[in-house]
């Protein structure tokens, strides 16, 4: 009998890390992406959702300059840049999920980024903040606190005791998405967002926070609100990203 409460003691466990970090498929390194790019001339990107991290297959995405593609089952485009050294807006959408428009990079004849994850479709009052990053390092942190309150995070609160917000996927080798969404911003509450770089937290002269090309993005009222990168070239293992006061993002984007 203890050894049937033992086993269904594990599942349990094994269940619980696949609800907040479900399987994804293999991420194919930008080293590798950049051969690809040096031997066709062509640049691929990919999409995932936010919530899975799954590939988005047959999605639009219209590059300002350049033209509209399809997305293939890795969720990939690939087009040809116009010019070195520049950026270029693009534009994504597909039923199952939120338009979304922002800025790629284009530099040394290569993407500076190439994966980003797009939130699906979500009712009008949440609110949904999504992390992507390169390779290294493997264990970002995302932490959302509402001061006086909570902190939702992978080594805080993964759920709300109400289930009014929750850690919907957390990564811990590397890219991401790391993505928590909330079911309702109160105006007269504060709230910051801020990722922590685990793998070197006992480093705060560090600089791989900064080189790891992490972005964020959030999306409230049924679109993308706002994009943030992380500042280049500066020590630190926190990177505040934004505060919420009065139901408004206020930018902050230092590294710390």
């Amino acid at each position: 009998m203890r050894k049937i409460v033992l086993i269904l003691m594990s599942l349990l466990i094994i269940y619980s890390l696949l609800a907040v970090n479900p399987p994804r498929p293999e991420v194919k390194d930008m080293s590798e992406d950049a051969m690809d790019e040096m031997e066709t001339g062509q640049m691929n990107i990919y999409f995932y959702n936010a919530l899975n991290g799954q590939p988005i297959a047959k999605a639009q995405v219209t590059f300002e300059d350049i033209g509209t593609f399809i997305t293939d089952n890795e969720g990939k485009v690939s087009f040809e840049p116009t010019e070195d050294n520049y950026f270029q807006k693009l534009v994504f959408k597909s039923p199952d999920y939120i338009t979304s428009e922002f800025e790629v990079e284009v530099m040394a004849g290569t993407l500076f980024f190439n994966r980003f994850s797009i939130s699906p479709v979500m009712a009008i009052n949440q609110f949904r903040v999504i992390l992507d990053w390169s390779k290294k390092p493997r264990d970002l942190d995302a932490n959302f606190r509402k001061e006086g309150s909570y902190t939702i995070s992978y080594r805080g609160m993964k759920t709300l005791h109400d289930g009014s917000g929750r850690l919907d996927r957390d990564d811990r080798d590397g890219y991401g998405p790391e993505t928590i969404t909330i079911d309702k911003i109160e105006t007269n509450a504060i709230y910051e967002y801020f990722v922590e770089d685990y793998d070197n937290r006992q480093d705060r002269e560090s600089k791989a926070l900064s080189k790891s090309k992490a972005h964020v993005k959030v999306y409230g009222n049924g679109r993308l609100l706002n994009t943030f990168e992380i500042p280049k070239k500066v020590r630190g293992n926190q990177w505040q990203v934004f505060r919420i006061e009065n139901g408004q993002v206020i930018p902050e984007s230092s590294v710390n």
